[in-house]
């Protein structure tokens, strides 16, 4: 029960700024809701062209290196960034839980 129930409810005025309130933030959240949703949709829409360019990418560099004899950079890159993914793993691992465990 609102206490101007038992007194006296407010002007017009006031309700009417109090109702202008409710629906700026209505729409408000329905405008973020949205933005967030065309951003969902445009990451989800352009990853199968990322992956598609990624691959290209590795099929060119692995034909490039075929064709000049030079090592595949990518291979190193890759390489020293999963040591680097490992040690970091390994350095906030749990000490009563191994990398191997089953549980």
């Amino acid at each position: 029960m609102h206490a101007y129930l038992i007194t006296a409810k407010p002007g017009p005025i006031r309700r009417l700024l109090t109702t202008i309130r409710t629906w700026t933030v209505r729409l408000l959240a329905a405008l973020a809701m949205t933005l967030l949703g065309l951003l969902v949709l445009a990451i989800r829409c352009t990853r199968p062209v990322v992956n598609y360019l990624a691959v290209r990418a590795v099929w060119l560099e692995a034909w490039a290196s075929k064709v000049t004899g030079l090592p595949q950079v990518g291979a190193v890159v890759g390489e020293g960034l999963t040591d680097e993914f490992m040690r970091e793993f390994r350095k906030h691992a749990r000490p009563t839980q191994t990398a191997g465990s089953t549980r």
